[in-house]
């Protein structure tokens, strides 16, 4: 006789002993099947199952499930003589019962499999697990979801389904495996966010990779879950694990041979250490508790020929083996993969040439591809993570720049009412940071926004975060370098006491170019000497494309214009790859052309040079220099408003000078206007690159 096996987690299905698939024929066929093997066994007389099998049943009904059943029987018992008895779907009273063996259907078998994993020491219950878990193939009896006879059966395989994936997280983590159980739990929590269990383990699990602020982040998504959701406070393990995992207890991070509490809850036969359970039978987690990773080695020397410990690798070999491990354990796609992905981001972020360049790239794919989870607190962390400090108030790559804003709003307008504000927070401030040199209005409200939400949050790295977007908004008028200032006074201050470095290195930067604004080069000279020194403790490599670029501006305004170029031609080398386009196009031609305005030389401006954005207000002295004075009169007049940004005051100076070379008034009053609230500043220096000198020389003109 062929051995028949039938499938029924996720479309019905039967195969024979070659595992070729058996035709069933129509939908009708395959429910009578379905509805049989529901019965486990059992009977189902006819009636039922015509009333199973139409809501209205028509005429001579009962004929056609006696020929449905006849044709199910000719492919499940191919074999058979003429007239002899079936042996498998059988007839039995006034009904039908498929008399088929346990191990047969792969439902009874996953159950089965469920069943002895609980009594079996962790290796052997994962890969237990890990195969019963492997033989659905969608949600059990997936054609027949609507039907009333499965959805009793339905929904109790779902949840032992769903009993399984916990069990193997709890498995993972017993054998000292807390990466592999991360991605699923993640994944099980996104489609099933009312399961404490999961929840705990999940915490659990990024604790024991010693990501104690993410385990803790993890229970308070959990906490506004079970409140938004069903209007529960999280039960008593939640609360338990959360004040565990604050005051670090040993037992969430059991040596080998630790025995647990005593006395296990009843069904907790098999938790993972960590639960303030026991776990009979299963290794206990490698990792030994934080208090204990520094003590001394143990005072017994060691056995004859026992080989040294192995060496520590080196950082390049520790990095490597983590990202092959990471790539191989993190199951890709993955809302887990995706945040962590952000983090490397942002690291490399800060090493810049290429690293930048890349960080860009894949920071809007990664933004894009939380956004198809439809998940708007996943995006809004996705977006939120980036908080690199910037200085530059010009985008690297404008369109990108757009879609990320796009994204902001649109996440935040979606997030769900409730505790949100450190999402909304974020958010906001990276809108400010990304709507950088835009003259709209929504820039500096999101700015303000995020800043008096940080204030209210009492959080030092997010109002740090916020802080860098109120700067990147305090170019709306000429003269502001006072306030720009005093956010750098307080980001140093918040990061020095809160060792937020990078965000210690932009206060001194900001104050770097605010204080060269106002003329005070004794404390400027202070800040770029201490971001040098941080930049090169904390391996930060930017820095000192700011701090160099300084240089040539500070030998401009103390009148050393041939040293000054020279500085000038040597910080635009170093910009030469630097993965900062915003910044590098057009910069050297306009830095030389504003160092020979200032001393008194002919402009000479070069009209090949790539001008990049400056090319505007540097057009008019082209003009000039080739004698086309209308032409450079109509260029200066169709000039648009300068952005508002670190190079507002150099525009508008730049406009002014030009118009006295033309002599035309009405763009000098325009000029004056504009220039008029930086009368104690030097026209440009605030964005620490370059000078034209004092606007108070442009006013008097």
């Amino acid at each position: 006789m062929v051995r028949v096996v039938f499938g029924v987690l996720g479309p019905t299905v039967a195969a024979g002993d070659s595992g070729d698939a058996l035709a069933l024929k129509g939908p009708r066929h395959r429910a009578v099947l379905a509805r049989l093997i529901v019965a486990r066994r059992r009977v189902v007389p006819v009636a039922r199952l015509v009333e199973d099998l139409w809501e209205d049943p028509p005429p001579g009904a009962v004929g056609a499930v006696q020929t449905f059943v006849a044709a199910l029987r000719r492919v499940l018992e191919p074999e058979r003589p003429p007239r002899a008895p079936a042996r498998l779907l059988v007839t039995d009273g006034p009904g039908y019962a498929l008399r088929t063996e346990p191990d047969t259907v792969d439902a009874w078998r996953f159950e089965t499999a469920l069943a002895t994993a609980a009594d079996l020491p962790a290796q052997q219950a994962l890969a237990t697990l890990e195969e019963a878990l492997g033989w659905w193939r969608g949600p059990a009896y997936a054609e027949f979801a609507d039907e009333d006879w499965s959805r009793g059966e339905r929904a109790r395989l779902a949840e032992l389904r769903l009993q399984a994936v916990e069990r193997r997280a709890e498995a993972h983590l017993a054998l000292g495996r807390p990466a592999d159980a991360v991605p699923d739990l993640d994944a099980h929590l996104t489609e099933h966010p009312w399961r404490e269990d999961a929840w705990r383990l999940l915490a659990l699990a990024l604790y024991r990779q010693h990501r104690q602020g993410d385990a803790l982040a993890v229970l308070r998504r959990a906490r506004e879950v079970l409140t938004n959701q069903l209007g529960l406070d999280p039960g008593p393990r939640l609360r338990h694990l959360q004040s565990d995992i604050l005051t670090q207890t040993p037992t969430l991070d059991l040596p080998p041979d630790t025995p647990g509490p005593p006395d296990p809850p009843r069904g907790a036969r098999n938790r993972a250490p960590g639960s303030n359970e026991p776990a009979p039978n299963t290794p206990a987690h490698p990792h030994p508790p934080r208090g204990a990773r520094n003590r001394a080695p143990s005072p017994i020397p060691p056995e004859p020929n026992t080989p040294p410990p192995p060496t520590t690798p080196p950082p390049a070999d520790l990095w490597t083996r983590a990202a092959k491990t990471y790539n191989r354990t993190v199951a890709k796609g993955t809302r887990a993969r995706l945040e962590s992905t952000v983090g490397l981001i942002r690291n490399l972020a800060v090493t810049g040439g290429e690293g930048l360049a890349e960080a860009r790239h894949h920071r809007t794919a990664a933004i894009t591809a939380a956004e198809e989870f439809a998940d708007p607190e996943l995006t809004a962390r996705v977006i939120g993570a980036y908080d690199v400090p910037a200085i530059w108030t010009r985008a690297d790559d404008p369109p990108a720049a757009e879609h990320i804003v796009a994204v902001a709003e649109r996440t935040l307008a979606a997030l769900p009412t409730g505790p949100h504000d450190t999402a909304r927070c974020r958010l906001l401030a990276t809108v400010a940071l990304e709507t950088r040199g835009a003259t709209g209005p929504r820039g500096p409200e999101a700015a303000r926004e995020a800043e008096a939400l940080a204030r209210r949050l009492d959080d030092p790295a997010l109002l740090a975060f916020a802080l860098n977007g109120r700067f990147m908004q305090s170019f709306t008028r000429a003269g502001l370098a006072p306030q720009r200032d005093a956010i750098g006074a307080e980001l140093v201050e918040l990061a020095v006491r809160h060792g937020l470095v990078t965000y210690e290195v932009l206060g001194h930067l900001i104050r770097l170019q605010a204080r060269a604004a106002l003329a005070d080069f004794a404390a400027a000279d202070t800040h770029a000497a201490t971001a040098d020194r941080l930049a090169e403790r904390h391996e930060l490599p930017l820095v000192g494309v700011f701090t160099e670029w300084y240089g040539a501006l500070r030998l401009s305004a103390t009148g050393e214009p041939a040293r000054a170029e020279t500085a000038c031609r040597a910080a635009a080398a170093r910009l030469d790859g630097a993965g900062m386009p915003g910044l590098e196009r057009g910069l050297l031609p306009l830095a030389l052309l504003c160092l020979r305005l200032t001393h008194g030389l002919p402009p000479d401006p070069d009209p090949r040079a790539d001008w990049g954005p400056h090319r505007p207000w540097a057009e008019p002295f082209t003009l000039i220099a080739e004698g086309r004075h209308t032409e450079a009169r109509t260029a200066l007049r169709a000039l648009p408003e300068p952005p508002h940004d670190l190079l507002y005051e150099a525009y508008c100076a730049l406009e002014a000078e030009a118009a006295l070379r033309l002599d035309d008034r009405t763009v000098l009053e325009r000029a004056r206007t504009r220039l008029r609230p930086a009368a104690a500043e030097l026209a440009g220096a605030g964005s620490g690159l370059l000078t034209l000198g004092p606007v108070e020389r442009y006013l008097a003109d």
